[in-house]
């Protein structure tokens, strides 16, 4: 028997918990969350805000009770606030202000991602906003009740920064998106899928200031105006939501650390110290799309390798097999999904990237209620392997996306599909299915 210590319990943190203890009862878990709750999907905090779900309920999966009659000892509300990695020991404070000091034999760290929050005037204002935890939306959504709040600026074009715009144009409001890219989730997809969501928010009334930096957040204790290098527009309510950075605060000094600061460990989740694991947003990620290591913060990696450091923290050896950092988003029922790279960032990155797309009805043109669908397959002209893949349409196509997910894992060349047993009925898809038209499209 041996006692693991886990720091942080949201995604990465839950799935290794609930590993070590569905699997090896024999071992001690001791569990440290600075947070007040567990296991809330952040993914459906816009769905929240956006009045598209009854409540907050259905977005927790896990509690401290659920864990702790699997045999965990929870500590909620308490921070750690530093480690002696040489003799191993936790030094903890919760929220009455008790110290705690805790040994382990093994240690996972689940302290996931902060936000980024830009130095500029005005950001301390009421009503400048982050949207990580539940806190966070629950606060959004107490003063959307307040009707001298119609007009919001959200800073941060990417996944959550469209997703809430989207949301706070379904409660009313005013909505602009602002961010120094010359698009909306630059990370994600090319400026030919881009476009197509931008035109998307656009319809829905959503005002789009791309390529403008801000400058400074204005008002009088509330907030009044966002200025950016291109203009001065009136707010109620600023949202930020650039991005996150990996909270590396209780082991910069001591562990190995990425270019962004992530704690670097291999594909068995172990850092650069040996019993300590880094698991989820705080963590690299080996990326199968590049052949190397990466920074990568989704639910899924968190779990994933949550499940991975579980396994060898107990005493079975688990290699991973990496990621593709496969990802989607749908804005009023327009719907996009990726895998692996963009084309702009293969090349970036030094490939011969190409690309391949088609676009087509998903079902024959007889079939009375049908959809377009856009597919784009990203490969390197020298080697031919697949590098990423993009799709977008009204129809959920969704499930295509694994295929490129596994295909990118598997290093399959771009002429593999080109052929592929891909079954055909009418209700369902094309005699030439889109897929395999774009890989013949490849030169």
């Amino acid at each position: 028997m041996s006692k693991i210590v886990v720091i942080g319990a949201n995604h990465a943190g839950t799935a290794a918990i609930n590993t070590i203890l569905d699997n090896y009862k024999e071992h001690e878990v001791v569990v440290f969350d600075q947070n007040s709750n567990i296991s809330f999907l952040g993914c459906g905090m816009a769905l929240w805000i956006g009045n598209q779900i009854d409540g907050a309920e259905g977005l927790f999966y896990s509690s401290k009770e659920k864990l702790e009659a699997k045999g965990a000892t929870i500590h909620m509300e308490t921070a750690v606030t530093s480690i002696n990695y040489d003799e191993k020991v936790i030094h903890a404070v919760d929220k009455d202000g008790k110290e705690i000091s805790e040994s382990y034999e093994k240690l996972i760290i689940a302290s996931g991602s902060i936000p980024i929050i830009p130095n500029i005037p005005g950001k301390d204002l009421e009503n400048v906003q982050m949207v990580k935890l539940y806190q966070n939306a629950a606060e959004v959504i107490d003063k959307l009740q307040d009707q001298s709040i119609q007009r919001i600026v959200v800073v941060g074009a990417g996944y959550i920064g469209v997703e809430l715009a989207e949301a706070f144009e379904r409660c009313g409001k005013e909505v602009r998106l602002v961010d120094c890219a010359d698009t909306c989730l630059a990370n994600y997809y090319d400026k030919e899928f881009s476009k197509e969501m931008e035109e998307n928010l656009a319809k829905h009334n959503i005002t789009l200031s791309f390529n403008e930096t801000v400058q400074s957040i204005n008002g009088n204790g509330k907030v009044e105006s966002v200025t950016s290098d291109k203009g001065t527009y009136d707010a109620d309510m600023v949202i930020l939501a650039i991005g996150f950075r990996p909270n590396n605060t209780l082991g910069k000094d001591q562990l190995e650390l990425f270019t962004n600061g992530a704690y670097k460990v291999n594909l068995r989740q172990e850092t650069s110290m040996k019993d300590v694991y880094a698991i989820g947003d705080c963590a690299t990620v080996y990326d199968n799309a590049i052949d190397g290591e990466n920074y990568i913060a989704l639910a899924t990696n968190a779990v994933r390798t949550g499940i991975i450091a579980a396994h060898n923290a107990s005493g079975t050896e688990l290699t991973g097999i990496g990621v593709q950092g496969s990802n989607g988003i749908s804005i009023y029922g327009f719907h996009m999904v990726s895998t692996g790279i963009t084309l702009e960032k293969a090349k970036k990155l030094g490939f011969d990237a190409v690309s391949t797309d088609f676009t087509d009805l998903q079902k024959p043109g007889f079939i009375r209620t049908n959809d377009s669908v856009k597919v784009r397959i990203v490969y390197d002209k020298a080697s031919r392997r697949i590098l990423g893949a993009q799709m977008a349409s009204t129809y959920d196509m969704s499930m295509g996306l694994h295929m490129f997910s596994l295909a990118i894992q598997e290093k399959v060349t771009i002429d593999k599909l080109k052929l592929l047993d891909i079954f055909f009925l009418p209700h369902f898809n094309q005699p030439y299915n889109y897929i395999t038209m774009a890989a013949l499209g490849a030169k």
